[in-house]
């Protein structure tokens, strides 16, 4: 198709309120190495997850009109608040193929009926439902149970690990699980910060938990469009383009200090954009 030909070398897009995102970023890279990447990072209205429904959707179309300015070639969605609220937006805007982490977690899961699944989210993912109407989509017996952390992704965005105040926070969140005598079959990472604290989550659970992390079901999902689509680059070397709408000589660091080398970060804004509907 003489219409791809033009696209196959321009860039994938990501984005996310902030640092969260890099989760994705790792598992593109991991399975399309030579495939360029634009991470945008709306780190000026961190975090997604305390915004009204309304003004996450503002948001998704002024980061959509962004990227499609930016001539990428695809989208994936690296936020789960931005899936949950916002998806057909992006669609909408972008006017090219869209993977989002919800729909392909979901897709990718192995229950039996009345398997219990866990869910931890950000206030505004849960609050949606998101992902328990597309687990019950391919699982309609499967209990989800969705728990808010609103307490994590400004903790993670701020450098925190493995602080006292962090646990304490995580342990507090977990309460419903712990006190349950029986084991859950599934703890989904439902922020794509959470993975950045797995290892803190495995040491306060009473018992193996597989920890699903949405951003690899998400990235095999875009590396089967674009092998489809003819949309895969021919090029041999991966790039990565960052941007962010806050300051970025933090997130520069925070991002060097992820990828173990280091990176320059443009700083961009979004414009307003009147909602269509």
């Amino acid at each position: 198709m003489s219409w791809v030909h033009h696209l196959e070398d321009l860039p994938i897009g990501l984005f996310d309120s902030g640092l969260g995102g890099l989760t994705v970023l790792h598992q593109l890279q991991r399975l399309l190495p030579d495939e360029p990447l634009l991470y945008l990072a709306d780190s000026a209205r961190l975090p997604y997850g305390e915004h009204s429904p309304s003004q996450i959707r503002a948001i998704a179309e002024e980061a959509a009109h962004w990227l499609r300015a930016r001539r990428v070639k695809a989208v994936v969605m690296a936020c789960n608040t931005m899936n949950a609220l916002a998806a057909d937006v992006i669609r909408a805007q972008v006017r090219v193929p869209v993977v989002t982490l919800i729909d392909s977690m979901a897709a990718s899961l192995s229950l039996n009926p009345g398997d219990h699944v866990v869910v931890l989210a950000t206030a505004a993912t849960v609050d949606s439902g998101a992902y328990g109407c597309a687990i019950h989509r391919h699982f309609p017996t499967v209990r989800v149970q969705e728990i808010a952390c609103p307490e994590l992704v400004p903790a993670i965005e701020a450098g925190e690990r493995d602080s006292e105040r962090l646990e304490q926070a995580v342990t507090n969140y977990l309460a419903p699980i712990l006190h349950n005598p029986r084991p859950i079959q599934a703890l989904i990472l439902g922020c794509t910060h959470y993975p950045i604290v797995s290892p803190l989550l495995q040491r306060l659970l009473p018992w193996p938990v597989p920890l699903l992390d949405p951003a690899l079901p998400a990235a095999r999902a875009l590396q089967q469009l674009v092998q489809a689509t003819g949309l895969a680059t021919h090029r041999r070397r991966g790039s990565m383009q960052f941007c962010c709408t806050g300051q970025t000589t933090h997130f520069a660091a925070e991002v060097s200090n992820w990828l173990k080398q280091p990176v320059q970060v443009e700083q961009v804004r979004l414009q307003p954009v009147l909602l269509g509907h």
